[in-house]
């Protein structure tokens, strides 16, 4: 075997070289760099390659051969030994220094630490934002992605801004459902949502701006602008409190008018414009987050703020996530004109170009005409699932919980008050289900506790079990 290149050790002449010298080839042996039966350098070369004297080298190795790394044999020289010692000692000393030898963290990424983070790669029922998997049009779905997949055309790149004849489906949609009057050229395609709400942040703000979240909200956006100045605005009827604004001032708002997370509320037409009006007197950005607007039970929903305005000071956002399904990973936005080029050019750097064939998918899944059907069929499910759910809550929890239900979405909250909703949710978890504390939703302290219930992905039997618990906990 080549001889190790343990010239390439760099000593520090202030402290002591036989101790370094050590540490170094121990910590090669342990990570493999060294591995058993490797010949070493003699004495000699060590030394002269180290600039350090033999007696130096010899004493290092008598003491690797004392501890089992190393075996001589006369006449052939030294070797790592072909059986190491079991060094748990060595071994978290190493791990230690290794650790210890870290560059500090991110404020952002130490404040991330602070939290427990949940991995729900493998979602329960009541998980939230997960769609009904079980009735998507699968079928149709794969036999557009026949006539994609083998296009050599999108096993290249085609524009940071996205594909776009997806781009024109998603202006044609948004024209007819929801008012907002836009072209192709002003959308960006991203990873989902929780990339457009970054982008945003990197493009529209700078340290120490104020940002204002509706609180409680989505954990998401406070997530992704967790650097930045934070400002929380409480609710009023379950939607921001538009009033509650007009004494403040700062670079942007993050709202949910349309479906409000978590709580629900639907922001009404008058207090839209008066949020406008605010955010055009104060020269601030509204991100709109339209996140589930297709699943209305009784009434269409009133028409988005970006349809309201001609100042350009909203950014509409949308997903795939919850009206397809999440692994798609693709949402978007909707820009000013001005911004498109600033948009296109931020992204390109962050993550650069979005795959290409689930974007060609949906191109034709929405032009065909599929997307419009699945959703309306997907809502009349949605519609019969919360009915159901509101029905078992006010039936078995009517002494100790209200149901905030409101007539959208694909999640219901339980307000359960002076209990700790993390206890709870952990006791679901336990038995098999999703779902959410509804603390965990505000900044600062909480003045709701609760759950927050996806119901979307569930089954008549889930929901009557999940009440059940709930039931025999509180009891």
């Amino acid at each position: 075997m080549e001889l190790p290149d343990l010239h390439t050790i760099q000593l520090n002449p202030n402290q002591h070289l036989q101790t370094q010298i050590h540490q170094h080839i121990v910590e090669w042996i342990c990570s493999g760099r060294l591995p058993a039966t490797t010949k070493l350098p003699s004495s000699r070369q060590l030394a002269q390659d180290l600039g350090v004297s033999r007696n130096t080298i010899c004493l290092v190795f008598d003491q690797l051969k004392s501890e089992g790394f190393i075996e001589t044999y006369q006449g052939k020289g030294v070797y790592i030994a072909t059986e190491l010692p079991i060094q748990d000692l060595s071994t978290k000393h190493l791990q230690s220094k290794e650790i210890q030898t870290l560059p500090m963290l991110s404020k952002f990424a130490q404040s991330l630490q602070k939290d427990v983070f949940t991995d729900t790669s493998q979602p329960l029922p009541f998980t939230l934002g997960i769609p009904d998997l079980s009735t998507f049009p699968i079928k149709i779905w794969q036999q557009i992605q026949r006539l994609h997949q083998n296009r050599t055309s999108l096993m290249g790149y085609d524009g940071y801004q996205g594909f776009k004849p997806l781009r024109q489906a998603i202006a044609t949609y948004l024209r007819l459902s929801r008012g907002v009057h836009c072209d192709a050229e002003q959308i960006i395609i991203t990873q989902g949502a929780q990339q457009a709400i970054s982008l945003c942040a990197q493009i529209l703000l700078d340290e120490g701006d104020t940002v204002f979240l509706e609180n409680p909200g989505y954990l998401g956006a406070k997530q992704a602008l967790q650097s930045k100045n934070i400002h929380p605005v409480p609710l009023i009827n379950q939607c921001v409190d538009v009033d509650y604004l007009f004494e403040l001032k700062g670079k942007l708002l993050y709202t949910t008018p349309t479906h409000q997370y978590p709580l629900g509320g639907v922001l009404s037409a008058g207090q839209r414009l008066k949020l406008i009006d605010w955010a055009a007197s104060q020269h601030t950005w509204i991100i709109e987050d339209d996140y589930d607007s297709e699943f209305y039970f009784n009434h269409k929903p009133i028409a988005a703020l970006h349809s309201m305005t001609q100042a350009n000071t909203v950014i509409y956002l949308g997903s795939f996530s919850k009206t397809l399904f999440p692994a798609l990973r693709v949402g978007y936005l909707v820009v000013p004109k001005q911004l498109i080029e600033v948009f296109t050019q931020t992204k390109s750097f962050m993550t650069g170009e979005s795959p290409l064939l689930n974007q060609a998918i949906i191109s034709d899944f929405i032009t065909e005409g599929h997307f419009t059907r699945h959703l309306r069929k997907m809502r009349k499910l949605y519609k019969q699932k919360w009915l159901h759910f509101d029905q078992l809550i006010s039936e078995k929890l009517s002494e100790v919980a209200t149901p905030i239900a409101e007539s959208a979405g694909m999640h219901l909250v339980i307000e359960i008050p002076n209990i700790d909703d993390k206890k709870l949710r952990q006791y679901l978890f336990k038995n098999g289900f999703g779902g959410s504390e509804l603390s965990r939703y505000y900044i600062g302290d909480a003045e709701k506790t609760g759950l927050v219930l996806g119901f979307a992905n569930t089954t008549e039997e889930q929901r009557v079990q999940c009440i059940a618990l709930i039931q025999a906990y509180l009891t």
